[in-house]
């Protein structure tokens, strides 16, 4: 039963879901392709995200030295002689610290070394006593390369891709737990080192090149470099390489035992000493920021000048990392984080160590994607498949309701699990789906109007179709009781003329026929309610008023009967259209209160009318024949057509109704109403109505004697004839003194 609903479903609305669904499969592929602008949505959620809940900061055993503009001021301009770096890195060493790893790259030779001071004085002193005791004097560089030999001491170096270069070997052995991850790691040519002499000295080196995502925000620390093929750890893993005394780092990738998935070469994770760090494939950590702490940095004034004892120098760095870096201004390494706009460098590395030492990690797991996809296809095929039936209003609820869903899971998995789980190509998916399929709906519903405009153009004035289009309501089921106009037109003899033609010669006269009529009736305000076979019903007043309704409902009887006249001249000569020589039709119309609405069953529906006047009106058409009249009308509609020409014909009880009915023919328009000629034959008409009601039948034999004469001209000869024979007939038989006038006729 699911599967026949499901079929049912998908056929009814296929025209809206297959491009709903070819949305959602065009946000699939460009998920797998990877589109930067988009992937940016992602990231720029994940620092809503951290400045939401940063990483609560807990007291780590990682210190920042900052060389701040205070430091400046006191100890003036850098860069300062390495004899005072010497000091600052031997305060540090004697209060405990377990690393100093320095963010600042020693590359060039100091300066102020009292033999490059010396070459420089030689050129305008001839003390050579001076120049000698200065030469004499322990390099600076020297000074500072030995002190780094006696504290454990990690340096930096900037990686670059200008020119090419290659690279010291790293401190730390790198051991490779499945295929090398070169292809995947940032690639670089070429290094700007320390001088070889304090490289040399130094515990361990890492490079401290932070290279931000496409906005220029650093999210991702590398911990991992490649350079001409040799794999480099950055500062913040070398630093925790040595803080542990580890001689190695091992690196593991995505096909080492155990593990799945992937490209091979991709990283999974890293360890150093007792800490495994999950990576990125590119070896890179997802940094998980804190809020900014004062505890974290010490100025660099604060250990040179001494203005802290010696019991809180070791209190403050005694068994902690320490990370020296430049705040000052001019010296800033300034980076945005998805805290702070303009942050120091070196805190990412103090910070990428604290991450790696608490275990508090940002994961985007390597299932991540392969969820999001999941949830991408199955919110987008249902939305697709829902929307259709629930409308747009209902699914743009729905669709909001999957973006809620979708935004809420991905930020209960970053506060309560860490892990980053992008939402932005399931939500862009249902947007897609549900503007590519509510725009698709919008254009078939356009469609539809103009299908109703032009199906319905063909039976309902302009009028009631624009109605019903911006109203489809109206197409509920029900009635109203309202005064109308109601007009039965039928062919006469049609039985004969069907005979003569073929069945598709039959439709194509009907339709030769039909098609001009109709058109009258049309611009008349009527609404016709159907054909029946060869005969139309219309009506005026509804659905919509029409103030005008009895007069528009003459007038278009008596242009249909002038248009047949022109289409029995003209239509005989055609051979695209059949026309069986002389065309005949007879018209009935009455006024009245009648039900009109939506009739039918809920199944199909037809905006008709019902009532007696309808009965009546079909009957008066059906007495045309037998009077040989174009056109009759009811006494009601006939007290409402003043200035027509009109007559009175008969009293008559049609079948099927017990009251009588008084009978006129419609002869013409007002025009014709004030024509001496027309009110002459009135007159007359009048004075055989009134001889034939009173019984005076020599009165009446003159008045038809007087009429005969322009009977043809109106259309009655056969009606006087017809009333020439019943007049003959009750001078034979008399009706009696009760006679009412009343004809009883006995055919419909």
């Amino acid at each position: 039963m699911v599967a026949r609903w499901i079929e049912k479903l998908f056929r009814a609305q296929s025209s809206a879901v297959v491009p709903g669904l070819m949305a959602l499969i065009i946000i699939v592929l460009l998920q797998f392709i990877g589109v930067p602008q988009l992937d940016g949505f992602g990231l720029s959620l994940f620092d809503s995200y951290q400045r939401a809940a940063p990483r609560p900061y807990e007291d780590a055993p990682v210190r920042i030295v900052d060389i701040d503009n205070d430091t400046i001021r006191k100890f003036g301009q850098w860069p300062w002689p390495r004899t005072d770096l010497a000091s600052l890195t031997k305060r540090l060493g004697d209060a405990g610290a377990t690393v100093i790893a320095y963010d600042i790259v020693f590359s060039e030779a100091d300066r102020t070394s009292p033999a490059r001071i010396a070459r420089s004085l030689a050129r305008t002193s001839s003390d050579e006593r001076a120049l000698s005791a200065l030469r004499a004097l322990p390099d600076n560089d020297a000074v500072f390369a030995s002190q780094l030999a006696e504290s454990p001491t990690v340096l930096g170096y900037f990686l670059t891709r200008e020119g090419k270069r290659a690279a010291d070997p790293p401190k730390a052995g790198i051991v490779v737990l499945g295929s090398a991850p070169n292809a995947g790691l940032p690639s670089f040519t070429n290094a700007i080192e320390p001088l070889p002499a304090l490289r040399a000295s130094a515990t361990g080196s890492g490079f401290v090149s932070l290279v931000g995502d496409a906005d220029g925000i650093i999210r991702k620390a590398p911990l991992l470099a490649d350079q001409n093929g040799q794999i480099l750890p950055s500062l913040a893993l070398d630093a925790l390489r040595a803080a542990q005394g580890a001689g190695s780092i091992a690196v593991k990738s995505s096909n080492a035992s155990g593990e799945v998935g992937g490209d091979g070469g991709d990283v999974v994770s890293i360890k150093v000493g007792q800490f495994e760090v999950p990576t990125t494939h590119a070896g890179e950590l997802w940094m998980y920021f804190t809020a900014p702490n004062p505890d974290r940095v010490v100025p660099a004034w604060q250990i040179m000048s001494g203005a802290l004892s010696q019991a809180q120098m070791e209190q403050i760095f005694g068994g902690r990392i320490v990370f020296v870096g430049t705040g000052a201004a001019g010296l800033r390494d300034l980076v945005a984080t998805p805290i702070a706009d303009r942050e120091l460098g070196v805190m990412v590395h103090a910070q990428a160590v604290e991450q790696m030492i608490l275990g508090q990690f940002l994961s985007r797991p390597d299932w991540a994607e392969g969820l999001e996809r999941s949830v991408m296809i199955v919110f987008g095929i249902l939305l697709a498949v829902l929307l259709p039936r629930l409308g747009a209003t209902m699914g743009a609820g729905l669709g909001a309701v999957m973006v809620g869903v979708l935004g809420f899971g991905s930020w209960r998995a970053f506060a309560d699990q860490h892990f980053l789980i992008n939402p932005t190509y399931p939500v862009l998916a249902i947007i897609a789906v549900y503007l590519v399929e509510t725009a698709v709906t919008y254009y078939r519903e356009e469609r539809r109007r103009a299908y109703i405009h032009q199906a319905f153009d063909r039976y309902l004035s302009p009028t009631l179709v624009k109605r019903i289009v911006n109203d489809p309501g109206q197409l509920e089921l029900g009635g109203e009781e309202r005064e109308m106009t109601v007009l039965f037109c039928d062919i006469r003899s049609f039985s004969r003329i069907s005979e003569a033609l073929s069945p598709q010669d039959i439709i194509r006269f009907l339709i030769g026929f039909l098609t001009p009529m109709c058109d009258i009736l049309l611009d008349r305000k009527a609404t016709i309610d159907k054909f029946i076979g060869d005969a139309i019903l219309a009506f005026w007043n509804a659905p919509l008023d029409d103030p005008d309704q009895y007069r528009n409902a003459a007038h278009g009887a008596l242009a249909m009967v002038a248009r047949l006249e022109t289409l029995n001249q003209t239509m005989p000569n055609q051979t695209e259209t059949p026309w069986p020589g002389e065309v005949n039709i007879g018209i009935g119309l009455n006024a009245g209160p009648c039900c009109v609405g939506n009739m039918g069953s809920a199944q199909r529906l037809s905006y008709s009318l019902i009532g007696d006047t309808v009965n009546l009106a079909s009957r008066i058409e059906g007495l045309t024949k037998y009077y040989g009249v174009r056109i009759l009308i009811g006494s009601a509609l006939e007290a409402q057509l003043e200035g027509f020409a009109m007559l009175p014909l008969d009293t008559v009880r049609v079948v099927g109704r017990e009251a009588p009915e008084t009978i006129h023919v419609l002869i013409g328009d007002e025009m014709v109403a004030t024509r001496p000629d027309f009110r002459s034959f009135r007159t007359s008409h009048q004075a055989f109505i009134t001889a034939y009601r009173e019984q005076d039948w020599p009165a009446a034999r003159r008045a038809l004697a007087v009429l005969d004469v322009r009977a043809g001209h109106y259309g009655l000869v056969r009606y006087y004839a017809l009333m020439a024979d019943r007049i003959t007939a009750f001078e034979a038989n008399p009706p009696g003194s009760d006679w009412n006038g009343i004809y009883n006729a006995v055919e419909k």
